[in-house]
């Protein structure tokens, strides 16, 4: 996948306190993704854009958007992805 489709599908990091606690307790870290992506594109985004490997995704639709709760790998920390992208 090309940066630039990544880039259209994942929108930004969604932190709150609950998903905090899911990047240290379950290794998920959640995104607000383009309402159009699919879990594959999502999975696939990812790891072009931030360079992990993705175990699954999964998807919710809200009042705010399409919300992707992504689960890295063990082999991939969702603590350094987050470190990585200054959000703790």
């Amino acid at each position: 996948m090309q940066v630039e489709d990544a880039l259209r599908i994942v929108i930004r990091p969604y932190i709150t306190e609950k998903t905090f606690d899911l990047i240290e307790k379950e290794n998920k870290i959640v995104f607000l993704v383009s309402g159009e992506a699919t879990k594959s594109q999502v999975k696939q985004a990812i790891e072009t854009l931030y360079e992990v490997s993705v175990d699954s995704v999964n998807t919710v639709k809200t009042i705010r958007g399409k919300k992707a709760y992504v689960r890295l790998t063990k082999g991939s920390p969702a603590t350094e992805l987050a470190s990585k992208l200054e959000l703790v």
